[in-house]
């Protein structure tokens, strides 16, 4: 379809005497082609000295839309003499054509706009080239293999979102490849590339009887008062890891490899990756960006009374740059996590946003259709004298004149509409940056009065910044507080949790930006100090709540372990990765999941028996995507695994699936050399060193703590031998132990051994091995006579040893939790049954005649109360309960949890079950206990 066919609008002439004048130039032309040419001459004199200067050349331009790489065309055959006047010629050229695609609407904006930064980047390409050329001549410059002698353009702005305006200067960051060159000559390579630099923006920018290609800009270079227009990339990466400051952040979120070496500017900018994208939300960057905004309206004197004549469409009340920053700052907050977010241009940063649930899709949209206008209207403000300018006309003949470029006639109407549209992007962008208006405290106790006086010395407070940012959450926090109906027992809770805390800004950013989340926070302070306790030490985990998927249905254990494994090796192979940084990652990754695990269980949406699952699940995926890479990363130094490599073995709570919020793993590592006599590496080891130290190696990967803090506890005394046998047996050993030397605790602790993790694929056979050995053991040792007498004998010493932690215990003493497990433990023994869950061990006792149904059902039904109590108080507190000292909030969860309407019928089923389980128990065992071995 050609142009002519495609037009869709006209401006209106303003100025008929100049129209007809120009169009007359035009009368070959078909008819929409020519009335728009009138309408464009008649309201834009820049644009009327475009047309008759260019009368010949535009018929047949109108051809083909590639106007930029037509009018560029062997432009790199030109020497620098030459191609000034060539580009300037080019630049009147696409910028007429696109001028007339734009008012007829035959181009949509970013069309528009991509024309015009695709001739930038072409422009700054060539200039540079040329330049550096000129130098290698010259003898200036050293000689490198790097494309463009190493120099690259990054394209900062508008210009990096290719979203530039008719008379936009072009933003420009200019480095060089310093790995480029030799170091001896890095100094005079950097002389040369310095007065490539300034001659490239000579080139564009100088005004000459031809006018100029682009005004350049390159004080967006670091530290630009201070240094040259050209500096390495290493200095630069130095200068941002250092100093960087938030602008400067929200400026990368645009920038791109623009001109010269593309390839090293791409390096580049992957290796700024962290600075630009933090790993955790920033909600810090909302009060930059505000106090960023407020700055530039007071230096600009726009901060007044919204009236369209005069308006300033780019930094004006409701102006693009509202818009802009509305969409950089929610990108800047998420983008660290989410790359999906990471788009330059701002319609498609708002149209991620909303896909990713950050903004409703009804904003996006409409500050979408907002944002569009205004750029429209900044353009034709800018075509009527090529003004570097966003302030509409105060006049009315001026309005007029814009309202006809937007076709419009009615210039009051369209006036009046631009108002309201103003005025909806400041209502719609305000509300995010601005901070609302303070409450008033609440009533206080004297307690709690004298609980707040203190909060100002704790670390959370120590910076300015975080007390004002403080001072606007506060009076919601309290109030929150006041409706639970024990604020100070809250209040002390939240004391505990501020005072753990080693920085407020982002917290209490994220609070400001987010009241939901106090919500969230006095519910978990008036409810589980636990859990809150758990939070204070890793505030981060609070990101996951606003991550769009942290209310989501349960994903299972192999989505986790996926989910990890590529959380650990992007920050393994990272720029400033590495085993250390993955390490990381996978505790920052675990405490988030910990954390959502414990407020559903805590708000209702799991129960104690799913959130056991959950928690079990969540170790899995952490041994099972970190043991690998341990492996690989211990195999650098030794060599591969030997034989047939590692498996380990998830014993206890974590074999049988059933975890609370404050359990440690208990494992046992079993390796297959298979033959082999040593490892293949650097640092060869015999097999039995090699799996030991590996097995210490992921000992310390799951259990040291880092700056982010530990994952779990590791109890290895389940192995053969307890603590004086090797930490990795193997699978030879461990078979011959289980057969001929182990003990009855021993075998029944195998009822629940699961394979958890292997050091790769080639262990996968070992663990088949050692599943299949199991249930072996399970069959030839179960019926062993001496099974039951020394269950009894076993059981009579963990009674003896210790008793029931307080009367709310659910865990140890007769007819509690340990208890019913080792009779469950004792059933799968017996019947040889591959079942690893209590209340599955139970069935097959049922199954297997060891157990009358009743017997089964009855152990059953107690076990899951019992389990419901324990994993709910261990979600409120890691001490023995206090049913007291738990306060409300924290006795009305365990009471929801268990059923009970009050304390009374809670401790009368407590004892009541755990009575009946010990008498059920009791009576399955011999009356005289038998020497265990």
């Amino acid at each position: 379809m050609d142009f002519a066919t495609r037009i869709t609008r006209y401006p209106l002439p303003i100025d008929q005497t100049r129209a007809d004048s120009v169009s007359g130039l035009f009368s070959t032309l078909p008819a929409p082609v020519q009335k728009l040419i009138a309408g464009v001459a008649g309201t834009s004199p820049y644009l009327a000295g475009l047309l008759e200067r260019e009368a010949e050349w535009l018929p047949g331009a109108l051809e083909q839309d590639d106007v930029v790489a037509r009018e560029t065309a062997g432009f790199e055959e030109l020497d620098a003499a030459d191609l000034g006047p060539a580009l300037r010629r080019a630049k009147r050229r696409v910028a007429l054509f696109t001028a007339l695609a734009d008012l007829g609407g035959v181009w949509s904006l970013e069309q528009v706009t991509g024309a015009l930064s695709d001739l930038a980047d072409r422009a700054v390409d060539l200039g540079l080239r040329v330049h550096v050329a000129q130098e290698l001549r010259r003898g200036k410059l050293p000689e490198s293999t790097a494309d463009a002698g190493g120099i690259f353009a990054l394209a900062m702005g508008k210009g990096g979102a290719k979203e530039l305006n008719y008379s936009s200067d072009i933003d420009l960051i200019v480095l060089y490849d310093d790995s480029a060159y030799a170091s001896g000559d890095q100094h005079e390579a950097r002389a040369a590339l310095i007065r490539a630099t300034r001659k490239m923006a000579a080139t564009l920018s100088d005004v000459t009887e031809h006018g100029y290609v682009f005004r350049t800009d390159l004080r967006l270079r670091p530290d630009a008062s201070v240094t040259p227009v050209c500096i390495s990339a290493s200095a630069a990466l130095g200068y941002y890891e250092a100093e960087g400051r938030t602008w400067e952040r929200a400026a990368f979120i645009k920038a791109r490899a623009a001109a010269g070496d593309i390839a090293a500017g791409q390096r580049f900018l992957h290796e700024l990756r962290p600075f630009v994208w933090r790993k955790h939300l920033d909600f810090a960057a909302i009060q930059d960006a505000h106090d960023m905004r407020l700055r530039i309206r007071d230096h600009k004197g726009l901060g007044g009374r919204l009236e369209v004549p005069g308006h300033n469409m780019k930094l004006g009340q409701g102006g693009i740059r509202e818009i802009e920053f509305f969409t950089q700052t929610r990108q800047l907050i998420a983008g660290g996590r989410d790359p999906d977010l990471r788009q330059r241009d701002t319609v498609g940063g708002l149209a991620a946003l909303a896909s990713k649930g950050w903004i409703p899709e009804e904003v996006a949209q409409e500050l979408t259709a907002h944002y569009r206008e205004h750029r429209e209207i900044e353009h034709r403000i800018q075509m009527v004298n090529d003004a570097q300018t966003h302030n509409l006309p105060k006049d009315p003949e001026g309005l007029s004149v814009i309202a006809a470029m937007m076709g419009e006639s009615d210039a009051g109407a369209w006036a009046n509409q631009l108002k309201t549209r103003l005025e909806r992007v400041h209502e719609l962008t305000e509300s995010f940056f601005a901070p609302g208006e303070r409450r008033e405290r609440p009533e206080l106790s004297d307690e709690a009065q004298g609980i707040i006086a203190r909060w100002q010395s704790y670390p959370a407070m120590r910076s300015n910044r975080a007390r004002e940012i403080f001072q606007r959450v506060e009076p919601e926090l309290l109030s929150r507080m006041a409706r639970l109906g024990h604020m100070d027992e809250a209040l002390a809770h939240f004391d505990n949790f501020l005072a753990g805390l080693p920085a407020g800004v982002q917290l209490f950013s994220l609070f400001d930006a987010n009241p939901q989340l106090i919500d969230l926070i006095v519910d978990i302070c008036g409810t589980a100090p636990e859990l809150a306790k758990h939070l204070s030490r890793y505030p981060a985990v609070l990101d996951a709540v606003l991550a769009g998927s942290f209310f989501a249905p349960w994903p299972g254990m192999r989505a986790l372990r996926e989910e990890l494994e590529q959380a650990m090796q992007s920050a393994l192979t990272a720029v400033d990765g590495g085993y250390e940084r993955a390490l990381d990652a996978a505790r920052r990754w675990a405490h988030e999941w910990h954390f959502r695990i414990g407020v559903h269980h805590l708000r209702g949406l799991i129960d104690a028996d799913e959130a056991g699952l959950e928690y079990a699940d969540l170790a899995h995926a952490c041994l099972a995507a970190m043991m690998p890479m341990t492996a690989a990363e211990f195999s650098r130094r030794h060599g591969s695994p030997p034989g047939q490599g590692a498996v380990v073995l998830g014993m206890g709570s974590l074999g049988a699936r059933q975890l609370n919020a404050d359990s440690d793993l208990d494992l046992i590592v079993i390796y297959d050399a298979d033959g082999a006599e040593g490892s293949d590496g650097p640092k060869p080891l015999a097999p039995r060193p090699y799996y030991a130290r590996l097995t210490q190696a992921m000992i310390t990967a799951i259990s040291a703590p880092t700056a982010e803090g530990r994952l779990y506890e590791v109890d290895m005394r389940l192995r053969p031998s307890g603590r004086q046998g090797p930490v990795a047996t193997s699978v030879q050993s461990f078979e011959n132990y289980q057969m001929t030397e182990a003990w009855t605790w021993e075998h029944l602790a195998l009822t629940r051994a699961r394979v958890v993790a292997t050091t790769g694929e080639a262990a996968s056979g070992l663990a088949e091995r050692v599943e299949a050995l199991r249930l072996q053991v399970l069959a030839e040792r179960g019926g062993d006579t001496r099974v039951m007498p020394d269950l009894a004998a076993m059981r009579h010493r963990i009674f003896a040893a210790k008793a029931p932690d307080g009367e709310w215990e659910a865990k140890i003493g007769p007819g509690r939790l340990q208890d019913i497990d080792l009779i469950a433990q004792s059933c799968a023994l017996r019947a040889g049954d591959a079942a690893r869950g209590t209340i599955a061990q139970l069935r097959a006792g049922r199954r297997a005649g060891i157990f009358a149904r009743d017997t089964a059902d009855e152990l059953s039904s107690a076990y899951r109360f019992l389990w419901r109590l324990h994993a709910s108080a261990r979600l409120l507190t890691e001490k023995p309960v206090d049913f007291d000292a738990i306060g409300s909030g924290g006795q009305e969860f365990l009471l929801r949890e268990c059923g009970c309407k009050d304390a009374r019928e809670l401790r009368e089923r407590l004892d009541s079950a755990t009575s009946r389980a010990a008498a059920l128990i009791g009576a399955e065992l011999p009356a005289e206990s038998a020497s265990a071995k």
